[in-house]
């Protein structure tokens, strides 16, 4: 009988098919973004569970009233797996500095990226955690880039056929001895056309090669539209952090930022 299909297919005829369970969202989601409260979930599995649908869902979730102490966001990884290392240690740590080697250690406000598109495979789900916030400005903002996608497929197909058909460059060399390149797709599909994954970051985004001559203008205005759509408030989730308070992101999905500060004491 149809119902005991085990093949069932959801827009596989689509490319750039998302799965059901997947809600893809813009700014109206800026009332309803579900937020649990640490402690709870540390003692109840099945608000655990609850919290950890809605980050299967929509890419992210905030968690309140968690410890404020250095490495609080490992206790939030312990709840469900673990932390994997990198060159930046157990993690990283983004602040204001009077002489910043980093932009993440000014008081300059980000655009919506996802992180580290230079590491193969890139680092999935992220925490954000907030120790101390006594400045003012410093937003955290999400953007949906399953949503950037397809909103970019239904403007220009062929743009996103470029974007999702050849491979981007990333790069990392801002410490010495290391140097982390990956050359993977913009917008990352299964081979069944499945959406799957979103690199985005100007910052990281390394000479694009690998983009035959006559696609070059196809690929790069698609490129623009993309940054343009990132770009639009009208796509961003807003909120600002205090301190014990954290959200969790999909960075294979979700685009993160901050706005500016005015003043410092972040971090």
């Amino acid at each position: 009988m149809q119902e005991n299909a085990y093949d069932k297919h959801e827009k596989k005829d689509e490319k750039g098919w998302l799965p059901s369970i997947t809600k893809t969202w813009d700014s109206d989601l800026n009332n309803a973004v579900l937020t649990a409260n640490f402690s709870e979930v540390a003692k109840d599995k099945q608000k655990l569970g609850q919290w950890l649908n809605a980050v299967k869902q929509y890419g992210f979730a905030k968690l309140e009233n968690g410890p404020v102490e250095d490495g609080a966001l490992t206790k939030v990884a312990d709840l469900f797996g673990f932390i994997r290392e990198t060159n930046y240690g157990k993690w990283f740590e983004v602040r204001t500095e009077v002489n910043p080697t980093n932009l993440a250690y000014t008081d300059l406000g980000l655009q919506a990226h996802t992180d580290n598109p230079y590491r193969n495979p890139v680092p999935t789900l992220q925490i954000l955690y907030c120790l101390e916030n006594s400045a003012e400005g410093g937003d955290s903002m999400v953007v949906d880039g399953f949503k950037i996608a397809q909103t970019l497929r239904e403007e220009m197909p062929e743009g996103f056929d470029a974007l999702a058909n050849y491979c981007a460059r990333f790069e990392y060399a801002g410490e010495e001895g290391v140097k982390l390149t990956s050359k993977r797709p913009m917008i990352e599909l299964n081979p069944d056309g499945e959406l799957i994954g979103i690199r985005f970051n100007n910052r990281s985004c390394a000479p694009i090669t690998d983009v035959p001559f006559e696609v070059m203008p196809t690929y790069y205005a698609a490129y623009r539209r993309f940054c343009e759509l990132v770009d639009d408030p009208e796509m961003a989730v807003a909120f600002k952090l205090q301190p014990g308070e954290s959200f969790i992101v999909d960075n294979t999905r979700v685009l993160h930022a901050r706005k500016g500060y005015s003043g410092a004491g972040a971090r």
